[in-house]
């Protein structure tokens, strides 16, 4: 499964900074903005001591972590939606990822620019915010003008479709994120396509640097009502593994395991995966010709030692079809 998490924010907040820490991948990190036009792409692995322990546990030949992928988009500006800084094409990498990672800034240091000049983080958030806001308006407004033909003739799709918009551009007009619409998963797929930007799940950055001052951070209440948000320092390459967690959570994501002589590996897939959509994470055989798994909690394989004193214990389970796995099962699938 590859899911990906844009970085985004206003031109010099640290964006590629964090981004070549965390890939090590080297794109161009100077003091002055847009010098990041193509997005890059790192993959990311996923900090988990359960994978180390497992490995040793099964003396594994490889051991292969879960992944994300990063993906490091050019600074949007005040006017992105409108095409100022080259915002059309950076708004249209942003409907790309799955996930959006916000940076935000929150130190003071005279040696690197500001576009506006001064350090005001609530009102760079509210930049970026709004600039999400007036682009998804527009795709709103051109997909319900697409619409009236099939209207005309009393569609019910169509009749659907436009109910559904007609939320989201409530919501939007009101300057919050259409995800504050509270659509249904049926509602989100009938205008998934539309790739909406305030539809997808955040994460705020923040930005503290420690060469310098840092200042308080009040997350805003569109969009950022219950978000996501941890603290980083690119510069002391601190709070990564934090950001990777919580990239990962955000993103509904969760791990299982498969270990052996080998290798070890961690399986990333979406949260109530039954165990043949598991499997499929492996190979879709394992999906369409699914029989069953012996299923065993990581802990409690490494306390049993081995899986002959684990299925004394009964902890080595039998499970069908309907099994939702759980994050850290071990996992065998039978096919």
């Amino acid at each position: 499964m590859s899911l990906s998490i844009g970085i985004v924010g206003l031109p010099n907040v640290g964006k590629s900074t964090l981004f070549n820490a965390l890939t090590k991948k080297g794109v161009p990190a100077e003091n002055y903005p847009f010098c990041t036009i193509d997005p890059s792409v790192g993959i990311v692995p996923v900090p988990d001591e359960r994978v180390l322990k497992l490995s040793a546990f099964s003396k594994s030949k490889k051991t292969i972590p879960a992944v994300i992928e990063f993906v490091d988009i050019a600074g949007l500006v005040a006017g992105a939606s409108k095409g100022e800084g080259l915002g059309n094409k950076f708004l249209t990498n942003i409907r790309e990822v799955d996930a959006i990672a916000h940076v935000v800034r929150t130190f003071e240091d005279n040696a690197v620019i500001h576009v506006a000049n001064k350090v005001d983080p609530l009102q760079d958030i509210g930049i970026i915010n709004l600039e999400l806001v007036l682009a998804d308006m527009e795709v709103v407004a051109k997909r319900m003008s697409s619409l009236g033909r099939d209207l005309k003739k009393h569609d019910k799709e169509a009749i659907l479709e436009e109910e559904i918009l007609k939320r989201i551009e409530k919501v939007l007009t009101d300057g919050l994120f259409a995800i504050e619409a509270k659509l249904s998963i049926d509602e989100k797929f009938k205008i998934k396509s539309l790739n909406l930007l305030t539809l997808k799940p955040m994460l705020y950055v923040l930005n503290t640097s420690a060469l310098s001052e840092n200042l308080e951070v009040k997350l805003p209440e569109s969009g950022g009502k219950g978000a996501l948000y941890v603290k980083i320092d690119p510069v002391f390459e601190s709070g990564f593994d934090d950001l990777i967690k919580q990239s990962y959570k955000l993103l509904g994501l969760e791990t299982f395991l498969t270990t052996g002589e080998d290798e070890t590996r961690a399986w990333t897939i979406k949260i109530g995966s039954t165990a043949p959509v598991a499997g499929a994470a492996i190979h879709t055989d394992f999906k369409d010709k699914f029989i069953r798994a012996e299923v065993i909690a990581y802990d409690k394989l490494l306390e049993a030692g081995n899986y002959t004193k684990a299925r004394e214990h009964g902890w080595v389970r039998t499970e069908g079809k309907e099994y939702i796995v759980k994050d850290g099962d071990v996992i065998e699938f039978l096919v």
